[in-house]
């Protein structure tokens, strides 16, 4: 496996650059997808919002100071793609950023992709009824069991805000499935 540090030296190089963004997209196409994927919901709109933030992180690569790790630096990218992505959706259909999330969770059930049962359809519904940045922790420390270190880089907040956002999702979400 490449270090990181080799990695970015390749990435920086003209002669080396294609081959390590090859590398580079192996690496954490996955769980960059997932990331997307739980903020955006559809599987053809994270593989839009996927492509755009390789995109973005290739013509950029310049620009990386080393100050975080490459990952979180990436995630950051993907972060501002997806909400970006919702909120673009949302204006040109004219509704809110909420809406659109509720009318991508009600697709999920025809989405072949989707792989989820009743269980997990109702917790995606009570992550969609969070504020965006408490749907941002709860997804990154639930589903990609992140530390708060490497989200702090991320979302480039505090872990002491990122562990009172995660704690206060956990309680909303409980709260919404146990009623009925």
């Amino acid at each position: 496996m490449i270090e990181e540090t080799e990695l970015l030296e390749q990435l920086k190089s003209e002669t080396h650059k294609e081959q390590a963004f090859r590398a580079l997209i192996t690496l954490y196409k996955e769980r960059l997808y997932w990331h997307i994927r739980h903020i955006v919901k559809s599987h053809d709109d994270t593989d839009d919002v996927l492509q755009n933030t390789f995109i973005k992180v290739y013509k950029n690569i310049h620009k990386f100071k080393g100050d975080s790790k490459i990952f979180s630096w990436m995630y950051r990218i993907a972060t501002n793609e997806s909400i970006t992505f919702i909120n673009q959706n949302a204006k040109k259909l004219q509704i809110t950023s909420e809406e659109l999330q509720t009318s991508a969770l009600n697709n999920l059930t025809s989405d072949v992709y989707f792989e989820g049962d009743a269980i997990q359809l109702k917790l995606q519904h009570a992550i969609a009824r969070l504020p965006q940045k408490q749907q941002l922790v709860f997804n990154m420390k639930y589903f990609q069991e992140l530390k708060y270190s490497e989200m702090s880089n991320i979302l480039e907040t505090s872990e002491g805000a990122l562990k009172a956002s995660y704690h206060i999702a956990v309680k909303k979400i409980e709260t919404y499935l146990t009623q009925d």
